[in-house]
């Protein structure tokens, strides 16, 4: 129920549970059929949400596209496929774990209706070019089934957190044979703001097919003296898929043997950023000759503009974003929100999140392979085309493919200014007063005499 004002008078909006309208916005009529009250698929909004009033067709958020109906098309066509308590696929591999009552938390298996290579589906390293359908379609694809698991004592779930640890360590997809307690769930949130999720189901049984662990991996996972911190960056170094460290990562395949235990797939990806980041920038960058120019990367990506600014001098690192209004984060209808972390180092978590880290892993792998330092300005531009959040993997790869690309080189800090105040839509003094380098680096002189 929503309220709403008009001329001084209360209206009241009700809506049913099963919000009837949705199906008037889907040109396929077998698939509006599953939200009918009957169905099989229940869809909610939040209480007091943009989207109770647009509907999906009016598009009040002022994205170009509805986010929600995107995810929703792709979510009932999982939801088709896995209509039982049994379900046959492949798992790319995948696994999920939760964070919601931790220590007690959900973990399971992420394994989508569909035999064959499934591998592309939890490899964000793969999907740069992707669209987005495509994109929603890989996550929504993979089915989460769950069990109820204590992170710091993961053995007594037995059988299940077995089979799930044998999948996290595989090397390729693992046909598994699932049985739910009962049929994966068939509510779906209608919220432009949520990441895109595929059905779930509590787990029951679990078979999987021959799976072939990375050695890599599986050796680390048999050292039960090897910290955890120094299996990641080991396994880095040695060529390990990043996302295939936070998989293994979370299940708790690190680390002295007393001391594993589960992580939240979130914390996962994070701690794994910001770990092997860590370690490069300590050892590989720090101490280096820095570059002699500075060199201006950049990359555009589904409504995202990335720029990457790198300056002579000793390594110290900034990320700010910025959000266009009726972006995913900004629902302003007129003011644009600017954010950033950085500068030299950092003793607590970054407020900005963990993009802060996944970026900085981009340029740090950069810097160290080039075996040179610098000092780095990474800013990322967001407009009304990035109409859902996709998670922090979108500023790592595109930050990596940037710095893969040619670059622009300038002799000093004012062509290199000029260039990026062409390069955004936002003008670089709103960016400069977001940074602390840029404004170390103008010796607090006013950015305006350049141009």
């Amino acid at each position: 129920m929503g309220r709403l004002k008009s001329k001084g008078k209360k209206f009241v909006k009700k809506v049913r549970k099963r919000i009837p309208w949705v199906e008037h916005i889907i040109s396929d009529v077998e698939a509006a059929g599953d939200l009918n009250p009957e169905g099989a698929v229940e869809v909610k909004a939040r209480e007091g949400s943009l989207c109770l009033v647009c509907r999906g067709g009016r598009r009040l958020c002022g994205k170009p596209r509805c986010p929600a109906v995107v995810k929703l098309r792709s979510f009932l066509n999982v939801r088709k496929a896995v209509d039982s308590t049994e379900m046959v696929g492949s798992s790319p591999p995948g696994v999920f774990v939760g964070r919601i009552g931790y220590p007690y938390v959900y973990a399971g298996p992420l394994v989508p209706p569909v035999l064959g290579d499934t591998s592309l589906l939890d490899a964000p390293e793969k999907w740069v070019g992707k669209d987005l359908d495509e994109i929603v379609g890989f996550r929504t694809s993979l089915v989460r089934s769950r069990f109820r698991v204590n992170v710091k004592k993961p053995e007594k779930a037995e059988r299940l957190m077995d089979r799930t640890l044998e999948l996290a360590l595989s090397e390729k997809p693992v046909d598994a044979d699932v049985v739910f307690k009962k049929r994966p769930s068939g509510v779906f949130l209608f919220d432009g703001e949520v990441q895109p999720m595929g059905p779930s189901a509590p787990l029951k049984e679990i078979e999987v097919g021959s799976a072939r662990a990375d050695r890599r991996i599986e050796k680390a996972y048999s050292d039960t003296d090897l910290k955890a911190e120094e299996a990641a960056l080991s396994l880095y170094l040695d060529g390990v898929p990043v996302s295939r460290i936070q998989r293994a990562f979370s299940v708790g395949a690190f680390g002295v043997a007393r001391q594993r235990r589960l992580v939240p797939t979130r914390w996962s990806i994070t701690a794994v950023d910001s770990t092997i980041s860590r370690r490069l920038i300590e050892e590989m960058v720090k101490g280096r000759e820095t570059i002699n120019e500075y060199r201006v990367y950049e990359f555009s990506y589904l409504g995202n503009r990335f720029v990457v600014l790198l300056m002579p001098g000793s390594w110290s690192y900034e990320w700010i974003e910025a959000w266009h209004p009726r972006t995913v984060f900004n629902p302003s209808t007129t003011s644009i929100a600017m954010g950033g972390e950085g500068y030299r180092g950092r003793t607590t978590y970054a407020s900005i999140g963990g993009c802060y880290y996944a970026v900085r892993l981009a340029v740090a792998e950069h810097l160290a392979r080039e075996r040179r330092q610098a000092t780095v300005l990474a800013m990322r531009e967001i407009s009304p085309g990035f109409i859902t959040p996709l998670g922090v993997w979108i500023n790592r790869e595109s930050v990596r493919e940037a710095l893969r690309r040619s670059y622009r080189k300038f002799n000093t800090l004012e062509d290199a200014l000029k260039y990026v105040n062409t390069r955004f839509t936002i003008n670089i003094e709103e960016w400069a007063k977001m940074s602390v380098l840029i404004q170390n680096a103008l010796h607090q002189e006013k950015i305006t005499k350049y141009f």
